[in-house]
């Protein structure tokens, strides 16, 4: 099933705003971050869920755990 273009324009304005922080500058940690978090869910749907996608995950996940206790 393809994606609308509509939706795609959507997705394509809304993904960079995710990985800015808040000063707006692009934040590495959840660019990382997240094309670790994607890379994930592509390797569950294509093989299903083992021990290696459930380690990606928590890698992918750990920096943002740590950012909550970073001074502002």
């Amino acid at each position: 099933m393809p994606i609308s273009p509509t939706l795609a324009k959507g997705i394509l304005a809304i993904v960079p705003e995710v990985f800015k922080d808040k000063r707006g500058k692009w934040s590495s940690k959840r660019t990382v971050s997240g094309v670790l978090a994607g890379a994930c869910v592509m390797q569950i749907e294509a093989n299903g869920l083992d021990i290696n996608t459930l380690l990606l995950a928590l890698i992918s996940i750990l920096p943002l755990c740590f950012s909550v206790f970073e001074k502002k």
